[in-house]
């Protein structure tokens, strides 16, 4: 395969991927750098938000988080072994990292017990509509499209992004001593393992992914490719907006309506 891609430099370094990889990194930096810097991680390291606002926030962050092992599931069912190098480097990957997000669902629920949100209030799921979208989006990704996209919009897009705003809000110990010292580190743990654990993990997603799609792939793959981390990075977005538009209304402010998507 003249077009096929091997990694010969560092994992965590751009240059290290072919040229139109490292151009889809700069093309959707905007849309990552709307999640990153979004004003409600700002707000929650400094301890700024109502705790009804955390509320809805982890409520509605729970079916990405319990869920997120079986879209990585589904794209394990489509990979077959010795078919392709980019599958059988996703077909290993997948497997070892599954039962990790296993354990990171615990992580949430001990989060979510240290704010008073228990099982029952994150299987109700009673948060506004515009919450699930992020879930529904990574259904419909895994669901519908082929192995490269769907792993770009979850395990590079969303797995990227929560790595950096996780380190966000762990930046200083505001947020973590708002909890009494012995829930602390518990209350903590889902935060702390994802600031400093889940670094390399969307590094790993993008060697595969470019694995998959060789040195040369069709500007349509690279266009799809590019859509599905944007639409991943944008529900994660519009999730955080609805969250302090309800902070908003709690504060006595109104935020603007978001837009049809």
């Amino acid at each position: 395969m003249i077009d096929a891609f091997v990694r010969i430099g560092p994992l965590m370094d751009p240059a290290s991927y072919p040229q139109w990889a490292q151009q889809l990194i700069e093309e959707c930096r905007e849309s990552k750098r709307r999640v990153v810097e979004h004003e409600f991680y700002q707000r929650l390291r400094d301890g700024q938000l109502k705790p009804s606002t955390i509320r809805q926030y982890l409520i509605g962050g729970w079916p990405v988080v319990e869920q997120f092992s079986l879209y990585m599931a589904h794209n394990l069912t489509k990979t077959r072994y010795g078919r392709h190098p980019g599958e059988d480097m996703a077909r290993r990957w997948l497997m070892r990292n599954i039962r990790v997000e296993l354990n990171h669902a615990d992580y949430w629920v001990h989060w979510c017990h240290a704010h008073g949100v228990h099982l029952h209030d994150l299987q109700a799921q009673e948060v506004p509509p515009e919450l699930n979208g992020l879930n529904d989006w990574c259904w419909r990704v895994c669901a519908t499209e082929n192995l490269a996209i769907s792993m770009a919009a979850t395990n590079y897009a969303i797995e990227g992004a929560t790595g950096e705003w996780s380190a966000v809000v762990c930046a200083n110990d505001t947020y973590a001593q708002g909890f009494p010292e012995e829930q602390r580190k518990r209350a903590m743990k889902w935060l702390k393992m994802h600031a400093q654990y889940d670094d390399a993990h969307p590094w790993e997603a993008l060697e595969i992914i470019c694995t998959l799609a060789g040195e040369n792939p069709t500007l349509g793959l690279r266009t799809e490719l590019r859509r599905a981390i944007c639409k991943s990075y944008d529900c994660m977005y519009l999730f955080l907006e609805r969250c302090m538009q309800l902070e908003g209304r709690q504060q006595g402010r109104v935020r603007p309506a978001l837009a049809a998507g």
